[in-house]
C-alpha cells in the first residue's frame, strides 16, 4: 500500500490545433472575402462602363448561348460589344435606329467636277467685274477721255487691267515715279470696284526698252518697281483694302506689250491682276510663276525678239 502511494501522477494535456486565438484558419476566410469583394466591385465597374445594348447582348448570350454560337458569335452585329451576341438594342425603344440595321450609303464626291464648278463660278465673277469696270469707264465723263489707255483681258492668272501710256498722255513724267493727276483719277475710280470682289490683287510696273541708268545705279528696274508702288498707294487712297494686295513687282522692259517695237509708249504701263484662286495659292506658296503676257513662253519670245532687233535710236523721253 505504501508503494502505491509513492507512484507519480502523470497529467496529459492535449493541445487542439487550428483553433484559438493564435490559429490561422481566419486568414483563409478573410482572403476569400477580400477576393469576393474584388470580384464584386470589378463586376460593378464593368456593368457601369458597358452600354445598354452590350448588356442586353450579354444577357441574351447567357440565355441562349447555343443559338449565339451557331450564328458565329455575331447575334447583335455590333463589333464594339464585349461579347458578340443577339438581342434587341435598347436604343430602339427611344426611337433611335442602329447604324448596322440598314446599309449606309456612302456618298462619292467628284473632286474634278467640284473644282471645275468653282473655277466656272470664279470666271463668271471676274467677267462680272470686267463689265462693271467697263461700265464705270463709260458712265464717267472724265474716264471716257482715257478709255483707249485702259486695256482689259483675261490671262491664266486672272483678270488683267492695264493702264498704258500714249504719246501725248503719259502716266508718269519722264524718268520719274510720280503719277499724273489723271492717272490718280483712273486708279481711284477703279479701287472701289476691285474692293467688292474677294480676289487678291497683284501690281506690276513696266517700262519700254529705252536705256535708263543713273550714276547711283538707278535703272529701269527700280523705276518700274517705284511706279508700281506709286499705283498701289493711289489704289489705297481710292478705298482699296491694303490686305487685298498680294504682290507688287517691277519688270522694267522684260515683257513688252508691243514685241515689234520695244520703244512704243504702250510698253510703259501699269498692270493690275485680279488673281484667280490658283494664282493666289501659288503666290502664297512662293512657287507660282509670274505670267505677264498670255503665257511665259510668249514672254521669253518677246525678250528674244527685243535682243535680236537691231539697235534703234531711242526716243528722248520715257
Amino acid at each position: 500500500m505504501a508503494e502505491e502511494g509513492l507512484r507519480p501522477i502523470i497529467v496529459k494535456r492535449i493541445k487542439k490545433g487550428g483553433g484559438g486565438h493564435h490559429g490561422g484558419a481566419w486568414k483563409i476566410a478573410y482572403a476569400d472575402f477580400v477576393t469576393a469583394m474584388m470580384a464584386f466591385f470589378l463586376l460593378m465597374w464593368l456593368l457601369g462602363s458597358t452600354t445598354k445594348g452590350d448588356l442586353n447582348g450579354i444577357s441574351e448570350y447567357f440565355k441562349t448561348p447555343l443559338k449565339v454560337a451557331m450564328q458565329g458569335g455575331s447575334g447583335s452585329g455590333d463589333s464594339s460589344s464585349v461579347i458578340q451576341g443577339g438581342g434587341t438594342d435598347l436604343t430602339r425603344s427611344q426611337g433611335q435606329v442602329r447604324a448596322t440595321d440598314e446599309p449606309v450609303s456612302k456618298k462619292s464626291y467628284n473632286l474634278s467636277a467640284a473644282k471645275a464648278a468653282l473655277e466656272q463660278e470664279e470666271k463668271a465673277r471676274l467677267q462680272s467685274l470686267r463689265e462693271r469696270i467697263e461700265m464705270t469707264i463709260n458712265t464717267n465723263a472724265e474716264l471716257q477721255k482715257f478709255k483707249n489707255q485702259l486695256l482689259l483681258d483675261f490671262t491664266s492668272e486672272g483678270l488683267r487691267i492695264q493702264i498704258v501710256d500714249e504719246k501725248n498722255r503719259p502716266m508718269f513724267p519722264a524718268g520719274k515715279a510720280e503719277l499724273q493727276p489723271y492717272t490718280k483719277e483712273i486708279l481711284e475710280a477703279i479701287a472701289p470696284v476691285l474692293n467688292d470682289v474677294p480676289n487678291k490683287i497683284g501690281l506690276s510696273g513696266h517700262t519700254d526698252s529705252t536705256p535708263y541708268f543713273s550714276e547711283a545705279g538707278y535703272s529701269n528696274w527700280e523705276l518700274s518697281a517705284d511706279r508700281a508702288n506709286a499705283s498701289r498707294r493711289a489704289l489705297l487712297l481710292g478705298g482699296l483694302a491694303d490686305t487685298k494686295i498680294l504682290r507688287v513687282v517691277g519688270l522694267a522692259s522684260a515683257a513688252n506689250l508691243d514685241r515689234q517695237d520695244p520703244f512704243n509708249p504702250i510698253n510703259r504701263r501699269i498692270s493690275i491682276i485680279v488673281m484667280n484662286k490658283k494664282t493666289e495659292e501659288n503666290v502664297m506658296r512662293d512657287s507660282g510663276k509670274l505670267e505677264v503676257g498670255t503665257d511665259t513662253e510668249a514672254t521669253r519670245e518677246a525678250a528674244r525678239d527685243a535682243l535680236s532687233t537691231p539697235a534703234a535710236q531711242p526716243p528722248a523721253k520715257k
